[in-house]
């Protein structure tokens, strides 16, 4: 994890990032896109999410994703654009906020995660979405909690649900095999001790009773290196579940988020992101 490489590609990619983001929404199609807003779910710390359902949708495939921002920066509004991508291609998106560090640690970042997903699953028909085709998906530290509700069961039992009560996961550049840490903050958000770190890395926590993973991964990137992808995938096929890689050259951190929006002709993000979902849409029924 390289946290000031991180925060120097945002400033590089658009100096003010509310600036940046507006104008990156600004230049997503909300044709066919039926957004609904500012939707509570968690009062006590009024954290919401934001849904962006295709038009006249019935049974669709439902993505809650969690943005990156090194589990520090961030907010939903400036990721309308992945809502209405994923929207436009048959996908109802909910783009959760949770909170961010110093005001919580691991345990909030993941504690947020589970009641979005519980919220979602309890919801999702409502915005024409189907319950049981409920996907995960995160960039970076997203990355990192999408995939840490997806394998520690811990997080999602704690809403009274399971790992494989999910459809699939997808990791963006996720953060899933990342000590040692390097950065004081960090130290801050995961634990001090050899134990306290080990609870943070989803790769410890792949025992085979996971859903279908879809790792998305630039091959230039400096920020999360490929390498933690490659672990990931590694641990999946020694348990024998099944994972899908992505490696796209020339992509770094950032190019390949956006790759799933602005930067489309760049790479086919998202045309692997939507055959991972149509190819897996039954696992939520494996007990």
């Amino acid at each position: 994890m390289r946290l000031l490489l991180l925060l120097a590609s945002l400033l590089a990619l658009g100096g003010c990032q509310a600036t940046f983001f507006a104008a990156v929404n600004a230049g997503q199609s909300t044709k066919g896109v039926v957004p609904h807003r500012d939707n509570v779910y968690d009062a006590e710390h009024d954290l919401k999410l934001d849904i962006y359902a295709p038009a006249h949708a019935e049974h669709a495939p439902v993505v809650v994703y969690f943005y990156g921002g090194s589990w520090m920066h961030g907010k939903r509004q400036w990721y309308r654009w992945m809502g209405e991508a994923l929207a436009a291609q048959g996908v109802v998106a909910m783009v959760a906020d949770y909170r961010l560090w110093p005001a919580v640690r691991m345990d909030g970042f993941l504690h947020d995660g589970a009641d979005a997903v519980r919220w979602a699953r309890d919801h999702a028909a409502a915005f024409g979405g189907d319950p049981t085709r409920l996907f995960v998906m995160g960039h970076s530290a997203g990355g990192h909690i999408a995939a840490m509700l997806a394998t520690d069961a811990a997080w999602l039992g704690a809403v009274g649900m399971k790992p494989r009560d999910l459809a699939g996961w997808i990791g963006v550049a996720g953060a899933y095999d990342f000590l040692p840490l390097d950065e004081a903050a960090f130290v801050d958000m995961f634990g001090s001790t050899p134990d306290e770190q080990a609870r943070s890395q989803p790769v410890n926590f792949v025992n085979g009773d996971e859903p279908p993973a879809l790792l998305l991964q630039g091959e230039a990137d400096t920020v999360v290196y490929p390498e933690e992808a490659i672990s990931m995938e590694g641990r999946y096929r020694q348990v024998g579940e099944p994972v899908t890689l992505k490696l796209y050259p020339k992509l770094g951190h950032e190019k390949l988020v956006f790759a799933l929006g602005p930067l489309h002709r760049q790479a086919p993000v998202m045309q692997d992101v939507m055959a991972f979902i149509r190819s897996h849409t039954a696992h939520s029924t494996r007990d």
